[in-house]
């Protein structure tokens, strides 16, 4: 089953981005569920109202996995917005991961 949480922009927001990115994971590794950890709080943090996140179990979704041609897990792919950057491991180094979204300080 696939797991989709949106947030969407605030009314009168003056930042209009719109984050969409798909975390890939291992069931419930412990590697996985750092991910998930950290990019939930990440996204609540840096991109509260402007992110909409998709978690992909390759477990059950295999079909998914195949179709982004993954090389190792976890993985969190930045669809939007453009350039899409792929960011392997459990995203605990947070300026690594902001950069990555383009959000860096």
């Amino acid at each position: 089953m696939q797991k989709k949480e949106q947030q969407r922009r605030q009314p009168g927001s003056e930042n209009t981005k719109e984050y969409v990115l798909r975390l890939f994971i291992t069931g419930a590794t412990p590697n996985s569920i750092r991910a998930l950890t950290n990019i939930k709080q990440i996204c609540e943090e840096h991109l509260e109202g402007r992110y909409e996140l998709e978690i992909v179990d390759v477990y059950k979704q295999l079909d998914i996995a195949e179709k982004e041609q993954l090389i190792a897990l976890p993985l969190l792919i930045k669809k939007q917005p453009l350039p899409e950057k792929r960011m392997i491991g459990d995203l605990s180094d947070l300026q690594k991961v902001l950069h990555g979204l383009g959000i860096a300080r």
